[in-house]
């Protein structure tokens, strides 16, 4: 069955179960990846650690909103 035909079906559903329909898709694309999460977790680690030790520049959010503007 192809989306086209699986879409024409699920059109004939009451509007709450074609609500439910949709929530269940969207929890399906929403599976994080763990192993991305894990080298985030590790991006982010080194991030803090050059903020603290000094080694990045902060930008005031008042500058970076007008910087934008």
């Amino acid at each position: 069955m192809d989306s086209k035909a699986i879409f024409k079906e699920a059109m004939q559903l009451r509007p709450a179960d074609r609500l439910q329909l949709i929530e269940w898709l969207a929890e399906s694309l929403d599976k994080p990846d763990k192993k991305i999460e894990e080298i985030w977790a590790i991006e982010a680690e080194k991030r803090y650690e050059a903020l603290v030790a000094g080694q990045v520049k902060t930008i005031p959010l008042d500058e970076i909103i007008q910087r934008y503007k």
